[in-house]
C-alpha cells in the first residue's frame, strides 16, 4: 500500500511538472509570436496598398492580437488606422497606388464619408486606385467610387437602393411575456420611447426621419455623381429598380463600372498599372504593414490630444454575454479628462464621439468635466456619424463642435422609461405580494415588480424629467451662446442631419478627425504638433488576463450574435434594462438606417 501511494504521488507530481513545463514553453512560443508579430515591415519599391474593407467599421478599433492568433476573433477595422494607412501611403515614394476591395460593411455614412474624402485626397498625389467587388453594398460601392476605375465580377452586381429606415417595435411582443412600460418624456420628436408604446411611426418622427434619410441619399448621390459622371436624376433613377437582381451588364452601361473581370484577372490589371509583365510579382502591402513600415514624421513638437467616446454613455459599465462593449463610461472618462487637464504635454484635446447618447445624469456628469478642461486648454468636439442627444449634451462643454455633413446630431431631449414587469410576475408566475407601510409613498420601489406604478408616482417622475429637459437646453443655450427660446425652437428631441445641423447653429463647421486636430492646434497657438489617441489600448497581458478570466466572451456568446444579427442588439436592451438609470437622453437603440 505504501508503495502504491508513493506511485501515485510520483505521477501527480511528473503530470504538475510535466503540466509547468509545458505551460512555461507555451508562454515562451507566445511571447516569441508577440515579438514576431510586431517587427517592423519594410515596404518595397513599386508596391500598391491592399485594402480589403469588411465588416464593422469603428472610430477606434483596438489590437486584438490573441484572437488573430487563436482565430476566435477577428480584428474589428478603425477608421483611425485607415486612414492613417491612406495618409501615409500618400507620402511614400514606394507606394504606387490602392487596391480597394470592399464587401459587407456595417459602419454609418459619415464614416465612409471620411474615408472616401481621404480617398479622394490621396489621389491628389497623383497615384491611382483600382476597386473592384464581387458584388459592391451600398456603402461598399459608395467608397469604390471614389476609385479611378471600378471593377465588378461579371457575374456581380452592386446594391444600389436608396436608404430606408425600419424601426423595431417591442411593445406587442413585451406584453406577450407580460412586460409593459410606463413612459415619460419631452419632446414631441423624442421618438426612443416609441418602441415601447406604439406599434408605428407617429406622424412628428415620421417627419424628421423623412428628411434626414432623404438628406443622407441626397449627400450620397452628390459624391457618386461628381465621381462617376452620371447625373443625379440618373442614380436616382437606377434606385427605384432592384438594380441588385438587374442584368450585370447594365452597370457598365450605366457607368457605374468600368469593366468586368473575374478575381483572378483583376491581378493583370493592376500589374498592367504598375507597368509589370504577365510573369512578375505584385508587392503588396497591407495597410498594417503600412502603418508599421511609415514612421510617424511628425512626432515632434506639441501633443494634441485624441480621446474617443464611442458607444452608449452608462454611469457604470454594463457587462454584456458577449463580452467586452463600447461604452462611455462617466467615471473613467472624467477621470481621463481630468488626468489630460493636469498633463502639461498635452496643449489642446478632441473628443471624438461617435454615440446616440445614453444616462442623462451621467451626460451631465460628462459636460461639467469637458467644460473644466475646456477651462484650462482648447477642447474640439469631431462628430462622427452620430453624435445626438446625451452625445450632443456632453459636447456643450467644448470650444468647438465639427461634424461631417451626414453626422446625426441634435435630439435634445430626455425621457424616462420604466419597464413594469408585475403582470408577468403576479399573472403569469403567480408571485404574490403583500405590504406594510409608514408613509403612502414608502414602498415606490416596488413599483413596476409588484405593481404597476401609480398615477402620482408617474407625475413625479415627469417633473424630474421636465427638469432634466430644462438643464438640458440650458446647457445647449449656453454652449451655443442662443438663448433658451432660440433653442427650444430646434429641440423637443429632434434628430438633425449635419447640414440642417450647421445652418441652425447646433455646430461649428464640417471637416474630418484631421481637421479638428487642425483646429485645436489653432486654438492652443501651435505650429509643431502631434496627435496622441487615448484611451490607451490594452497590451497583450492584460488582453490575455482578460481571456482567462473570461472576460473576452466565449465561443457560445459569439455565436449567439451571429445567430441573432440585427435583433442582438435589441435583445441586449432587454436583458440590461434593469440595469440601465430610469432617465435617458438618447436615441432609438436601433435606428435601422439601411
Amino acid at each position: 500500500m505504501k508503495q502504491f501511494f508513493k506511485s501515485v504521488a510520483a505521477t501527480v507530481v511528473g503530470l504538475f511538472a510535466f503540466g509547468l513545463i509545458m505551460s512555461i514553453l507555451g508562454f515562451i512560443c507566445l511571447i516569441g509570436m508577440v515579438s514576431a508579430s510586431s517587427s517592423t515591415p519594410s515596404l518595397k519599391k513599386n508596391s500598391v496598398m491592399v485594402m480589403k474593407l469588411q465588416g464593422e467599421i469603428d472610430d477606434k478599433a483596438d489590437d486584438n492580437w490573441l484572437g488573430e492568433l487563436t482565430g476566435d476573433k477577428l480584428n474589428n477595422l478603425g477608421m483611425n488606422r485607415i486612414l492613417s494607412a491612406i495618409q501615409k501611403a500618400k507620402g511614400d515614394d514606394n507606394i504606387k497606388g490602392i487596391y480597394l476591395e470592399t464587401g459587407i460593411l456595417q459602419t454609418d455614412y459619415a464614416t465612409l464619408q471620411e474615408i472616401r474624402n481621404a480617398l479622394n485626397d490621396f489621389k491628389k498625389s497623383g497615384k491611382w486606385i483600382i476597386a473592384y467587388g464581387d458584388s459592391y453594398s451600398q456603402g461598399g460601392y459608395y467608397l469604390a467610387s471614389a476609385a479611378n476605375k471600378v471593377y465588378v465580377n461579371p457575374e456581380g452586381a452592386i446594391d444600389w437602393h436608396g436608404i430606408a429606415s425600419q424601426p423595431q417595435y417591442i411593445k406587442d411582443v413585451a406584453a406577450k411575456f407580460g412586460v409593459h412600460f410606463t413612459v415619460v418624456k419631452v419632446g414631441k420628436y423624442k421618438s426612443f420611447t416609441e418602441m415601447y408604446t406604439e406599434d408605428k411611426m407617429s406622424d412628428a418622427n415620421r417627419e424628421q426621419v423623412s428628411r434626414y434619410i432623404n438628406g443622407l441619399w441626397q449627400q450620397v448621390m452628390t459624391d457618386v455623381a461628381n465621381s462617376r459622371n452620371i447625373s443625379k436624376d440618373s442614380l436616382n433613377h437606377y434606385a427605384d429598380g432592384l438594380m441588385a437582381l438587374e442584368d450585370t451588364k447594365l452597370l457598365k452601361t450605366r457607368k457605374l463600372v468600368d469593366g468586368f473581370c473575374y478575381y483572378d484577372e483583376i491581378r493583370d490589371v493592376v500589374k498592367k498599372q504598375l507597368g509589370l509583365k504577365a510573369d512578375e510579382k505584385i508587392n503588396q502591402a497591407s495597410m498594417e504593414d503600412v502603418n508599421a513600415a511609415v514612421s510617424d514624421d511628425n512626432f515632434g513638437g506639441d501633443e494634441i490630444a485624441v480621446y474617443y467616446c464611442q458607444g452608449d454613455i452608462v454611469s457604470t459599465a454594463t457587462p454584456s454575454i458577449y463580452g467586452p462593449v463600447q461604452q462611455i463610461v462617466s467615471t473613467t472618462v472624467i477621470q481621463d479628462l481630468q488626468d489630460l487637464a493636469d498633463d502639461k504635454n498635452v496643449k489642446a484635446v478632441v473628443l471624438r464621439i461617435n454615440s446616440g447618447g445614453g444616462d442623462a445624469y451621467a451626460s451631465e456628469q460628462i459636460w461639467r468635466a469637458v467644460s473644466q478642461l475646456n477651462k484650462k486648454k482648447p477642447v474640439v468636439v469631431s462628430m462622427g456619424g452620430m453624435a445626438a442627444s446625451g452625445a450632443y449634451y456632453m459636447s456643450m462643454g467644448a470650444r468647438y463642435i465639427m461634424a461631417q455633413p451626414t453626422t446625426l446630431t441634435g435630439s435634445i431631449g430626455i425621457f424616462g422609461a420604466l419597464p413594469d414587469f408585475s403582470d408577468l410576475l403576479t399573472k403569469k408566475l403567480g408571485f404574490k405580494y403583500d405590504e406594510v407601510k409608514t408613509n403612502r409613498n414608502s414602498a415606490y420601489t416596488s413599483a413596476g415588480t409588484a405593481r404597476p406604478w401609480s398615477a402620482e408616482e408617474i407625475g413625479y417622475l415627469q417633473a424630474y424629467v421636465n427638469r432634466g429637459y430644462s438643464l438640458f437646453r440650458s446647457r445647449v443655450a449656453n454652449g451655443r451662446k442662443m438663448s433658451v427660446d432660440q433653442v427650444e425652437k430646434i429641440a423637443q428631441g429632434r434628430v438633425w442631419l449635419g447640414t440642417d445641423a450647421k445652418n441652425i447653429k447646433l455646430i461649428d463647421g464640417f471637416g474630418s478627425l484631421d481637421d479638428a486636430i487642425a483646429k485645436a492646434a489653432q486654438f492652443a497657438k501651435v505650429s509643431d504638433y502631434y496627435a496622441q489617441e487615448y484611451p490607451a489600448p490594452a497590451d497583450w497581458m492584460d488582453q490575455l488576463l482578460d481571456e482567462v478570466s473570461g472576460n473576452g466572451g466565449n465561443y457560445l456568446d459569439e455565436q449567439l450574435r451571429l445567430t441573432l444579427g440585427d435583433l442582438y442588439k435589441p435583445f441586449m436592451m432587454i436583458r440590461n434594462m434593469k440595469e440601465k438609470e430610469p432617465v435617458q437622453a438618447s436615441l432609438p437603440f436601433v435606428l435601422n438606417i439601411q
